[in-house]
């Protein structure tokens, strides 16, 4: 006679309970499932009744899960994460063959693409998907080898590797060293525009490493991506805050130019982030070694 305690409930049912419960939203469990927040609810209700447990209730923040239900997120996480990986062995063909990475709008931009030819011309075995984004990559949902993400570090449960040892300073077009308000001392900032990015590292933090004052640091234009900022100070609209990675081939190219000494060290840099079994898959090893190997090279070499 089967052991009752050994018998899975039905999949949906566990799948509608785990996106409600980690989405703590029966409508965006539904938008993730593709199905109405109707059937979500039927879903946990089934399964509910089946265990014999109350898994979810309703808050004033939405729903709440129960002690119980909290326990078993992780391992109900892992578990679909690992039916997805089952899947794709049974499919090795095309999930071979691409290879599919998450990456910073500016880092794609300005230092990842100019430099991904070299990697398809070592694999041209491997299909690369470039996606960009801000925020963390959910591995668990999402068809994502591995990605670079922007930050201070600390990604639990996730492998990480800092690609770059970050510092940030002033950059500006060439055009800016001489004219009427001529780019030698940074007290000179109070003649030129400062462009902005919203995300560290910002002017403010700069100007009082540098001991400068009197230069309002919030006044100019600002920009939801750095490569836009980058792409104003090129074409002489002001002085921008760089950082390593995002300017070190402008600069060897002479499009920008660094108009004074100081580098300030930063907290967030690059990072090479997966789940530590991602590792495991050729793929994702051939492209983890090449971008070890290119951040290690420093700028590109301008083309004559």
């Amino acid at each position: 006679m089967p052991d009752e305690r050994r018998r899975l409930p039905s999949l949906t049912a566990l799948r509608a309970f785990e996106a409600a419960a980690r989405h703590r939203s029966l409508t965006r469990a539904a938008e993730e499932l593709s199905v109405t927040p109707a059937a979500v609810s039927h879903q946990v209700k089934l399964l509910e009744q089946e265990l014999g447990v109350t898994l979810l209730r309703r808050d004033g923040r939405g729903l709440a899960p129960s002690e119980t239900a909290l326990a078993a997120l992780p391992l109900l996480g892992q578990a679909f994460e690992g039916l997805r990986g089952a899947v794709r062995l049974l499919r090795p063909e095309a999930d071979d063959r691409i290879l599919t990475i998450s990456v910073v709008p500016s880092f794609a931009s300005t230092w990842l693409l100019p430099r991904l030819e070299s990697f398809q011309e070592a694999h041209p075995e491997i299909d690369v998907r470039i996606g960009t984004k801000w925020g963390l990559t959910d591995f668990l949902r999402e068809e994502v080898d591995l990605a670079i993400r922007y930050g201070p570090g600390d990604y639990p449960g996730l492998f990480e590797e800092r690609l770059f040892a970050e510092e940030f300073f002033p950059v500006c077009s060439p055009r800016l060293l001489g004219g009427p308000h001529p780019l030698h001392r940074p007290e000179e900032l109070v003649h030129h525009r400062l462009l902005h990015v919203d995300s560290p590292p910002d002017w403010r933090m700069w100007l009082q490493a540098a001991g400068v004052e009197g230069i309002d640091a919030s006044r100019g234009p600002r920009f939801y991506q750095t490569v836009f900022a980058l792409q104003a100070a090129e074409q002489g609209q002001g002085v921008a805050i760089g950082t390593t990675a995002l300017v070190q081939d402008l600069l060897a190219a002479g499009r920008l130019v660094k108009p004074f000494e100081l580098s300030v060290p930063h907290t967030h840099g690059y990072y090479l982030v997966c789940p530590p079994g991602h590792l495991q898959r050729p793929k994702v090893a051939a492209f983890a070694d090449w971008v070890r190997a290119a951040a290690r090279e420093g700028p590109l070499r301008p083309a004559r």
